[in-house]
């Protein structure tokens, strides 16, 4: 160990990581044994296998390291961060943006975790939201679920880009082209039919009445290279689809444990029971981490920025927040734009002036809310009158718009009367030459020069 001129100042011993792919870089800062306020530091390299991070766990111990700090780079820190977690370290995991090192300086990965670790035992640094292990496999199962539903969604489009490029314009008479209806003209199709009348006769229900329009959109040159593209699209879409549907029921199975909360999230109006899962994966339920909903909205990164220099308060924007967040608060916001409720009336009134598109005002409600009724799931309240009535899930109701209360028989003071103009207070042709336009000031100077030449 060398010793290092740095003064002790918050964690005694302290070990920072610089990760890679397949290696890291391990910074152990541990107090001096002879001299009081000195420090002692150590750098070793290890792979990132579960043998070297074994090696690497023993000699942390042999240092009685407290706390373990590392960057979040990529993925590379997921396997290091649980190992260790599960080895019974305190682990921190914080943003690669806040601990940058200071310009000027050469840039090692040595050199970064010594960096790191001076940060950290410093405590200049502050620990990202790592979510607890069953948190981490519903959130898994939720993203791989939405992933499969964007790719049968994909599939569904190149569906239709096939049918147009065969001329067949189901989809301009039917309003669901992987309906009942659709999908049994596509099988037909696939089948070898192509006679327009009898395609149109496979329709059901509503979509009989359109015969006639249906029996015009399937007149096309559809071959049979059509038909071996689109049987491979079809087949492709429900094997999606099947994997969709054993993923909702291994999501139900995960998300048992927090049925409550679940519950309590499904009386907000438009959020379902994906919708419901989906926000507890990505905010957890344990909402005493944000000290209030303020924090929330803030983490989510759905309100601006704070950017203030000399005094003055400039627009930075939003942050780049939790896009799976974000992705699940849009359905919700969507879903309330027709709704007669507060969220549907906020968004309705955004979307007037900001567009469709931005919603955030929407979402940090709906954040909002979730938030109130994880809270009221974890304080065990019963009914939603101990909430306020803005906050309480479920209730179609308006917030109301702030207004100035009198006291009664009092009457309003007058209004003063504007002062009308005179002569002797508006004199604009004597104003200071210098705040007069250049055209007014031209016209005067010709006016002296003319009176001068006379």
């Amino acid at each position: 160990m060398d010793e290092v001129d740095d003064v002790e100042l918050l964690v005694e011993r302290v070990a920072a990581l610089d990760l890679g792919k397949a290696v890291l870089e391990a910074c152990v800062r541990v107090p001096h044994p002879q001299r009081p306020g000195r420090r002692m530091q150590e750098l070793r390299g290890y792979g990132t296998t579960t043998a070297q991070l074994l090696a690497m766990v023993a000699w942390l111990r042999h240092w009685q390291v407290q706390r373990v700090v590392m960057e979040s780079t990529s993925t590379y820190w997921k396997g290091v961060y649980y190992l260790l977690e599960a080895e019974g370290f305190d682990c921190w995991l914080v943003n690669a943006r806040e601990v940058k090192n200071v310009p000027g300086r050469a840039k090692t990965d040595r050199a970064d975790a010594v960096w790191l670790a001076k940060v950290a035992e410093r405590g200049m640094c502050r620990p990202s939201l790592v979510q607890p292990p069953e948190i981490r496999r519903l959130r898994d199962l939720t993203r791989y679920r939405r992933a499969l539903v964007q790719d049968r969604t994909r599939e569904q489009q190149r569906v239709e880009k096939l049918l147009e490029d065969a001329q067949i314009k189901i989809s301009s008479v039917l309003s669901e082209l992987h309906g009942v209806s659709g999908r049994s003209m596509m099988h037909a199709l696939i089948a070898g039919e192509r006679d327009p009348r009898t395609l149109a006769g496979l329709a059901k229900s509503g979509a009989r009445k359109k015969t006639d329009q249906l029996e015009e959109a399937l007149r096309g040159f559809f071959t049979d290279h059509h038909a071996t593209i689109l049987k491979m699209m079809l087949d492709n879409s429900d094997r999606i689809g099947d994997q969709i549907a054993a993923l909702d029921a291994l999501i139900e199975d995960a998300i048992s444990p927090f049925s409550r909360e679940a519950t309590r999230l499904a009386d907000i109006v438009g959020v379902n029971t994906v919708a419901a899962a989906e926000l507890i994966a990505e905010t957890g339920v344990d909402m005493t981490r944000f000290p209030s909903a303020a924090h929330l909205v803030s983490w989510a990164k759905f309100c601006p920025q704070t950017h203030q220099s000399a005094g003055k308060s400039m627009s930075k924007g939003r942050g780049k927040g939790n896009p799976w967040l974000a992705g699940t608060l849009g359905r919700i916001a969507f879903a309330n734009s027709r709704a007669d409720t507060f969220l549907g009336t906020r968004y309705r009134r955004l979307a007037r002036r900001r567009g469709k598109q931005s919603c955030a005002g929407i979402q940090e409600s709906e954040l909002v809310d979730s938030s109130t009724a994880s809270i009221a799931t974890t304080a065990k309240l019963g009914t939603h009158r101990r909430l306020p009535p803005a906050l309480r899930p479920g209730r179609h109701i308006l917030r109301p718009r702030a207004r100035i209360l009198r006291i009664p028989d009092q009457q309003a003071p007058p209004r003063p009367r504007p002062r009308h103009p005179t002569p002797d207070t508006y004199r604009s042709a004597h104003r200071h030459p210098r705040r007069q336009g250049r055209h007014h000031r031209h016209r005067r100077l010709t006016q002296t020069h003319s009176s001068k030449t006379t």
